[in-house]
Order: C-alpha cells, then sequence, then structure tokens
C-alpha cells in the first residue's frame, strides 16, 4: 500500500516542489541551531553545579577501623555542606586493592572519592607484580588525613610488657603478629621486626582492624597492630596491653607509653608516620578537587572532627592545601613504595 503522509499542522503550509521551506520550517530550524551552539555552556553549567546528585565515597577497609571512622565523620559534614549526600560503601577484600581499582576506574566527575590508607594507593605498586590500576599515577589527591602512631599491642595473657621483652619471648615462643591488611603499615612493621630480630612469628593478615582485634582479644593470635581508638577499648578493660608505639614522639594518648624508637629499634618504619588519603580518580575537574578541599578545611575546625582526633590521638589536622598535599603526596609516596620495595614482598 503506498504511503500516504501525515496531514501538515493547522499553521504549516505545504510548499510546492522546487519552492524554499515554509517559514514555520525555517525558524524551527534557527531555533534547533540556536539550541546546540548552547550546548557546551550547558555541560558548564552542570559541572559548576557540582554536587547535584548523591557522592559515593569508597574504604576498601570493614567498618570499624580509623580510616572508616574519618570517612563517616567527614562524610556527614560534607553532605551538610553541599546539600547532597555523602554515602560511605566498604569495599573490601586483596589487602584494599579492590575498593582501589574500582574508584579507579571510575568517571572522573566527582561522583566516585575514596578514602584509604597508604597501601593500596602507594605501597601496593612494590608489593603486587600484576594490579587493574596504577598506584599513584591513577588518583588525584584531595587532602591526606593524618592516621596518628599505631600501637603495638599483646594479649592480656602474653608476659610481656615491653617490646624489647616480647621480641625475648617471641624468640622462644611461637607467636603470630595481626595487621589490618596485607601490606599495611602494620604488615611492614611486623616483616622489618620478624627479620631484624629473628622472630619465631608469623604474620597474619585480615581484612582491616576490627576482625583482627576480635582474634587478639581471643587469644587466637598473640599480638598486633592497630590504631589508638581500635586498641583503646580493650586496653581500658584489660583485655589487650600496649608495649609501644610508632613515630617520633608518644601518642597524647597514652603519653606514659614509649615508642619504639625510644626502646632502641632504629629502622626507619618505626619512626615514620602515616597518612590516610583522600583521592579521585586521575582526571577529576580541579574547581571539585578545589571544592573537596576547601570544605575538609573546614570540617576539620569543627568540635565533631576536633573530638575524633582526640579519640585516635591524632594532634595534627589534615593538609588540604593543593601544594602542600601534592608535595606530601609525591614524597611519602615513594618513600613508602621504597620501602615496601626493599622488604621484597610480594602478595600476588
Amino acid at each position: 500500500m503506498p504511503h500516504t503522509p501525515p496531514p501538515l499542522g493547522p499553521d504549516v503550509d505545504a510548499a510546492p516542489a522546487g519552492h524554499c521551506a515554509p517559514r514555520r520550517r525555517l525558524l524551527l530550524g534557527a531555533a534547533a541551531a540556536a539550541g546546540a551552539a548552547l550546548l557546551p555552556a550547558t555541560a558548564a553549567q552542570a559541572q559548576a553545579a557540582w554536587p547535584n546528585r548523591a557522592v559515593r565515597v569508597v574504604v576498601p577497609f570493614p567498618p570499624g577501623g580509623l580510616t572508616d571512622a574519618y570517612a563517616r565523620v567527614y562524610c556527614e559534614q560534607l553532605s551538610r555542606k553541599f546539600g547532597q549526600q555523602f554515602v560511605v560503601e566498604n569495599k573490601t577484600g586483596a589487602g584494599g586493592t579492590l575498593g582501589a581499582g574500582e574508584v579507579a576506574k571510575a568517571a572522573p566527575d566527582g561522583y566516585t572519592l575514596l578514602i584509604s590508607t597508604s597501601g593500596p594507593l602507594w605501597q601496593a605498586k612494590a608489593l603486587y607484580k600484576k594490579l587493574p590500576y596504577t598506584p599513584v599515577k591513577d588518583f588525584e589527591p584531595i587532602a591526606l588525613f593524618p592516621s596518628g602512631a599505631l600501637l603495638v599491642g599483646v594479649n592480656e595473657k602474653l608476659p610481656v610488657k615491653t617490646a624489647r621483652e616480647f621480641v625475648a619471648h617471641a624468640r622462644a615462643n611461637p607467636v603470630a603478629w595481626g595487621t589490618y591488611g596485607a601490606g599495611s603499615w602494620a604488615h611492614m612493621l611486623g616483616d622489618v621486626l620478624h627479620k631484624g630480630e629473628k622472630l619465631n612469628m608469623v604474620l597474619a593478615h585480615y581484612r582491616g582492624e576490627s576482625p583482627m582485634l576480635v582474634d587478639l582479644v581471643s587469644g587466637q593470635i598473640q599480638v598486633a597492630v592497630g590504631s589508638v581508638q581500635g586498641l583503646m577499648p580493650h586496653i581500658q578493660k584489660g583485655t589487650l596491653r600496649p608495649i609501644a608505639a610508632t613515630g617520633r614522639v608518644r601518642t597524647p594518648r597514652l603519653p606514659e607509653l614509649p615508642t619504639l624508637v625510644e626502646q632502641g629499634f632504629t629502622a626507619s618504619v618505626f619512626a615514620m608516620e602515616g597518612y590516610l588519603p583522600f583521592v579521585a580518580p586521575v582526571g577529576t575537574p580541579r574547581d571539585i578537587i578545589d571544592k573537596l578541599a576547601d570544605a575538609v578545611r573546614e570540617a576539620s575546625l569543627t568540635p565533631r572532627l576536633k573530638e575524633l582526633r582526640e579519640q585516635f590521638g591524632i594532634p595534627n589536622l589534615p593538609l588540604t592545601q593543593a601544594a602542600e598535599v601534592k608535595r606530601e603526596w609525591d614524597g611519602d609516596s615513594a618513600e613508602w613504595i621504597a620501602l615496601a620495595g626493599q622488604l621484597n614482598l610480594s602478595l600476588d
């Protein structure tokens, strides 16, 4: 059946063959062209309106540790600041590289962010032969949260009160040293101590601090390294005993506790201070990075964040100024990667 064109609308007249298009069609064409010309401006306006929907913040470890605590408290503050939900998602596995890899592959539009330890972002470069992302290069730093000191704690039944007493005990008796993740600072501390002191020790890696502390309190492992706030409730109950802290100075929460350096352990890993980087996928627009950094700086001065830092024994504010963040990101990442390489660890 031959096709019959639909009737024209009441304000559109047919044009005889060989004549120009009617005025109505010319006007519509001009309007379409004008709309197309405005598209770049519309895209720019959409970017300037960030965030106009929920923002996902990935934490590559389970709830309960310092990284998760930072993420949740800062997300509360950022949600209030920007009027959109900043939602924490715990994406665990593979020493934190599973969550980090997901963020590295995400669109660089400011709607997928990551708060992590340095392990998946820096040390992983030396610890894994194959990764679905490139550590350091695939991330744009927003801020660096100081992690404060780590505590070395032992089960209450272990007959030691200092790190030196622990070394003597671990030379004569088998012990298990818990870490909150393969390739983590806690892992490297244990590895350096084990090799340097020739201990009868195995390293037990967990997917985060909380499950590690459950096994430490129950006696499944004898010693572990974790955050001040993570260990403090168990120390106060008497189920765990702190025997040392990392860093160059004593932690404010336990000023009577000597550091590993004070107890004569000289390897650089015992004196180092860590960061928890807050990052976006590389390529995220600079204006979004700057907005987030400014919001973190503002949130850091609130009573809620001051309280959190006090709980974890962290005296320092996060780094948020672009030049300072870049300098520390470049310098510390190189130092941590070099240290991981020196240990000749492989996690593949």
